[in-house]
C-alpha cells in the first residue's frame, strides 16, 4: 500500500479548515472487492449533477455509462478517483433513519403534541424563539401546525432525524421534511445524561434516552428542553412510497448507501468508504448526501438506515469507530500530496 501522508489546508480543496490527508490505494480499503459497486454507483448517480467543478464534470458525465454491471462499476471508481482519508481516525459512526409515526390533522386527547411548519416570521441568521417557549407555547395559535404525534418523546426525536411518515387517523400517510431550524446550535441529550451521571457514555443510545424520558417525565421534558434546537417541517406530497426522504441535496436518500456528513470536511455528492468497526462491522461504499446538526468533524458521519421501527431500532443501537475514506477525483487526490 502506498500512503503520501502530510499536512494540508483543505480550503485548497474547498473542504474547510487546515487538518491532515493521506493519499491511499485501494488495496487498502478493507473490504472493497466484496462490496456492491454498482448500488453505490446508481446512488451516486442520484446527485451527480449536482457536483460542480472542472474535476467532476467529466466523470459525472460518463458515470451512467458504467451502471451496467458490478465489475464496470468497480471499474469507474478505481478510475476516475482515488481514495483520501481526512482528518485523524478513529471515525463516529452512528445511525439515522425516517420514522414512522400515528398522527392527527386535529388535535385531540390521543394526539396532543404538534409539529410546525416554517413561521413566516422565522429570520435570517439570527436566534428565534427556542425549543422551551415553543414547547410552552409560544407557536399556539398560529395556524402552523401540520400535524399532532401522540408522543412527545417521538415529536422530540422526529426533530432528529428530520423527516417521517405520519400515519392520520383518515388511513391516509403523509411525509414531512426538514423545512427550516430556529437558529439554535444543537446540545445533545445524551451527553447530558451523561454529565448528570445518570447513564456512562457507552449506555447512551436513542432507544435509552427514550425511555428514560418516559419513565420520568417531569424530568425527562426538562431534560429534552436543554437542547435549544428547533426543527420545522414541510409537506413531502411528491415522493413513492419506495423513495427514502429528501437530504440536504434535494433528492432521496438511499438506505444504507447514504451519510450525512460534515460539509465544512466532505463535499456533498462526494464517494465515501465507510469501514465501521463495533457489534456489526460495515465496509461499503455509500455517498455523502446529507448533513445534520450534530454530525461535525473529517471522520463522523450518520449512516442512513431506512424507514420504520426495524430501521430505527437498527440506527440507534449505532455509536462506533472505525475510519471514513473520501473518494476524490484523481487530480484534486494528488494536489494533496507534496510538490502536488
Amino acid at each position: 500500500m502506498r500512503v503520501a501522508a502530510l499536512v494540508v489546508f483543505l480550503s485548497a480543496m474547498t473542504l474547510g479548515p487546515a487538518t491532515t490527508a493521506q493519499v491511499l490505494d485501494y488495496d487498502g480499503l478493507n473490504g472493497w472487492s466484496q462490496d456492491n459497486h454498482l448500488a453505490a454507483l446508481q446512488t451516486f448517480l442520484v446527485t451527480c449533477d449536482q457536483l460542480d467543478g472542472d474535476d467532476w464534470r467529466p466523470i459525472c458525465n460518463v458515470a451512467a455509462d458504467a451502471a451496467v454491471s458490478d465489475a464496470a462499476a468497480k471499474s469507474f471508481f478505481e478510475m476516475f478517483f482515488r481514495p483520501v482519508l481526512i482528518g485523524t481516525p478513529p471515525a463516529l459512526f452512528t445511525g439515522y433513519y425516517e420514522p414512522e409515526l400515528a398522527g392527527s390533522l386535529s388535535r385531540t386527547t390521543r394526539f396532543a403534541y404538534p409539529i410546525y411548519r416554517k413561521p413566516p416570521d422565522l429570520p435570517e441568521g439570527v436566534p428565534y424563539l427556542d425549543r422551551r417557549a415553543i414547547e410552552q407555547g409560544a407557536l399556539r395559535g398560529k395556524g402552523l401546525e401540520i400535524a399532532w404525534l401522540e408522543d412527545p418523546v417521538e415529536a422530540f426525536f422526529l426533530q432528529i432525524q428530520g423527516s417521517g411518515r405520519i400515519k392520520l387517523t383518515n388511513g391516509k400517510t403523509i411525509r414531512v421534511g426538514y423545512a427550516a431550524a430556529n437558529g439554535h446550535p444543537y446540545r445533545s441529550v445524551g451527553q447530558e445524561m451523561v454529565a448528570r451521571g445518570t447513564h456512562t457514555e457507552d449506555q447512551v443510545s436513542a432507544q435509552v434516552i427514550r425511555a428514560y424520558v418516559r419513565n420520568n417525565p417531569r424530568i425527562g421534558k426538562e431534560l429534552l428542553n436543554i437542547n435549544p434546537s428547533y426543527v420545522f417541517f414541510r409537506i413531502i406530497d411528491d415522493l413513492a412510497p419506495d423513495q427514502g426522504p429528501i437530504g440536504a441535496m434535494g433528492r432521496p436518500v438511499q438506505t444504507l448507501r447514504t451519510v450525512a456528513v460534515d460539509p465544512a470536511f466532505t463535499k456533498l455528492g462526494t464517494p465515501v468508504w465507510v469501514d465501521k468497526r463495533g457489534n456489526d462491522p460495515m465496509q461499503r461504499l455509500m455517498i455523502a448526501q446529507d448533513t445534520g446538526g450534530a454530525i461535525k468533524g473529517a471522520q463522523r458521519a450518520d449512516i442512513f438506515f431506512g424507514t420504520g421501527l426495524a430501521a430505527g431500532d437498527a440506527a440507534g443501537e449505532i455509536k462506533d469507530g472505525g475510519r471514513m475514506v473520501q473518494l476524490l477525483p484523481i487530480d484534486r487526490a494528488y494536489l494533496l500530496q507534496p510538490g502536488g
